[in-house]
């Protein structure tokens, strides 16, 4: 469906209304933005009311509401979930930011020439699921919808989804769907669409490491006792071997197979290594023996630690052995790898095998199952034919080294797979200061969706 003609007159409109919803500070982190956060869903409520979406709700939940509203065409039609977050990340550090995160303001960028609009939670994800709402508006203007159609924005999504699932659970029904379309994922580049096909999983874990009952002075214990700081380092440099394999007993037993095809497929993204290590600052890359650097970030099983602490860090010098040592390491996960069953390897190896003189605790946190959608669903195909058609190009595949792990539930429990169709991209500083949304990336996008229910529901 060509909506090009109500877009190009009121774009304007679609811009200020976004700029509205940016004003508010609905940062789900912090309790001091409450108020803000349960705003916002009115606010989203609100404009799912006035496009002509029926049965709108904000729905109770024991946290942030979720917003709900659709649209029925009859039993007969398949049914399409759109589902978004409109919480966002804070905003620190204040002082990093060109312009005030919640005043959004148009400047233009090399990559966005036509200008991208600056704010906390612009491409993520209130500008990516707002494009939503205003295709579903310009898809109305020209008649009936092609199929029924359902929202589930939630405002709790930047604090790990909590009480999704709780809701999800509670309204199987309501929710039931053919397919589940997502904007909270990227392109790869300018010129270059492209459509996310999977998500790594994670496994997340707090290491604890234990040695003298205090901290001890460094010159008389030096050298007779283990040092908890050492003893980890030694731990974590023994979970890789030379080729960057993950060492641990049992890690890589479910991993499946890919097969070469579709290795070779996801091979076609276009890939600069001099140009990736040049906006690191890198001299080299490293990883796992056989793959390549964009096979490394995506469809392989990774270790990495995200915080390593313990002793003494103040200004000026404290000679003293710790008593603990700490360290948070995450585990991206590929199918069929199950989070749990990762979670209990690394907490018995690390625990069985802490160093002479120590004991180590292991408290698991948070995961999830990696999520892959097959290439040839309807909605993937759907999605590639929309994309194709508003781009003028076919759309690379890339597997997301990132991981959404209510992808995953919302397989389990509505028994849909999800299309991942976004339109920002890495440069936009999502989660950093300075986070913006190019508007020809947010014009693009509500040109997209509408063809995207047209091939779906044509089959």
């Amino acid at each position: 469906m060509d909506v090009r003609p109500y877009l190009n007159t009121h774009f304007d409109r679609f811009t200020d209304e976004l700029k509205e919803l940016l004003r508010l500070p609905s940062v789900s982190a912090d309790p001091a933005y409450a108020d803000a956060v349960r705003q916002t869903a009115q606010l989203v409520a609100d404009h799912l009311e006035k496009i002509g979406l029926n049965n709108v709700e904000v729905c109770a939940t024991p946290g942030y509401p979720v917003v709900y509203a659709d649209y029925t065409v009859g039993p007969d039609a398949p049914t399409v979930l759109v589902y978004g977050h409109y919480d966002v990340q804070p905003a620190d550090p204040l002082e990093l930011w060109e312009t005030p995160p919640f005043e959004p303001t148009v400047r233009t960028t090399p990559i966005h020439p036509d200008g991208a609009l600056f704010a906390r939670g612009a491409c993520d994800d209130k500008g990516q699921f707002f494009m939503h709402v205003k295709a579903i508006e310009a898809m109305l203007a020209q008649g009936p919808l092609p199929c029924n159609v359902k929202f589930m924005i939630e405002g709790e999504e930047e604090v790990g989804s909590a009480n999704l699932a709780w809701f999800v659970e509670r309204n199987r029904e309501r929710l039931a769907c053919d397919v589940i379309l997502i904007s909270d994922t990227g392109m790869l580049a300018p010129g270059i669409p492209s459509i996310t096909t999977g998500l790594r999983g994670l496994a997340y874990m707090e290491v604890e490491l234990t040695g003298p009952n205090r901290d001890l002075h460094s010159g008389l214990y030096g050298g007779a006792v283990a040092n908890p700081l050492n003893a980890l380092a030694q731990l974590i440099a023994s979970l890789h071997d030379a080729d960057g394999k993950i060492t641990l007993p049992g890690f890589y037993h479910d991993v499946a197979d890919l097969p070469a095809e579709t290795r070779a497929d996801l091979g076609r993204a276009p890939f600069d290594l001099d140009a990736y290590k040049k906006a690191l600052d890198l001299t080299d890359v490293v990883g796992e023996t056989g793959y390549t650097t964009l096979e490394r970030a995506g469809i392989r099983p990774t270790l990495d630690v995200n915080g390593l602490w313990g002793g003494y860090t103040g200004e000026g010098a404290k000679t003293v052995i710790p008593s603990k040592a700490f360290a948070k390491i995450s585990m991206r996960l590929v199918p069929d790898q199950n989070p749990e069953k990762i979670a209990e390897l690394f907490q018995k190896h690390l625990e069985s095998n802490a160093p002479k003189g120590t004991a180590v605790r292991v408290t698991p946190h948070h995961g999830g199952w990696a999520y892959v959608c097959p290439p040839d669903h309807p909605g993937y195909l759907a999605a590639h034919q929309a994309v194709a058609q508003t781009f003028g190009k076919e759309p690379v595949p890339v597997r997301s080294g990132g991981s959404i792990p209510i992808v995953a539930l919302f397989e389990k429990e509505l028994n849909a797979k999800s299309i991942l169709l976004g339109f920002g991209y890495d440069s936009d500083a999502i989660h950093s200061p300075n986070e913006h949304y190019g508007l020809a990336n947010y014009r693009k996008g509500i040109e997209t969706i509408p063809w995207f229910y047209t091939y779906y529901t044509k089959g």
